[in-house]
């Protein structure tokens, strides 16, 4: 039995803001009509009483129209959490692969993100490659990596 990957979800309690950051800052494209999701069909696939939830399925860059998405939605009642954490169990972060980290970051940070890390280069991971690579984190505070790869430098 095959899979294929579709889609990652952020919870935002402001998905258009966090949508505009991911279309400006990676080229991430709206996809289909906004989401305005209710009724007994998403209350019981998603085991919430009442569930509402409103957002924008983005496409992701580099691969095409049948490539993965990014969902940002809302859930109406939900209350404000904590931002992730490097260390905490479960999804830690989203990764982009950019050309050029420094310069990714400057969007990321003009666009209301926020420096989690500092840009370091990896040196050789042998089998693997090189990279410059930093955490930053989005409006929202959720957890994004940037990496360039270099793989001659291996």
């Amino acid at each position: 039995m095959g899979a294929t990957f579709h889609h990652t979800n952020i919870v935002s309690h402001d998905p258009e803001r966090l949508a505009a950051f991911y279309v400006d800052v990676f080229g991430c494209v709206l996809s289909g009509p906004p989401r305005n999701l209710q009724g007994d069909w998403i209350e019981r696939g998603t085991g919430l009483d009442g569930a509402h939830i409103t957002g924008f399925m983005l496409r992701l860059p580099g691969h095409g129209e049948a490539g993965p998405g990014l969902e940002i939605f809302k859930v109406e009642g939900s209350d404000p959490s904590v931002p992730g954490k490097v260390d905490r169990p479960g999804l830690m972060h989203v990764c982009f692969v950019v050309d050029d980290v420094q310069e990714t970051l400057d969007r990321m940070l003009a666009a209301g993100g926020q420096l989690q890390g500092q840009i370091v280069d990896t040196g050789p991971i042998p089998g693997v490659g090189r990279a410059d690579f930093v955490y930053a984190r989005d409006p929202d505070g959720n957890i994004v990596e940037l990496v360039a790869w270099n793989r001659a430098d291996a």
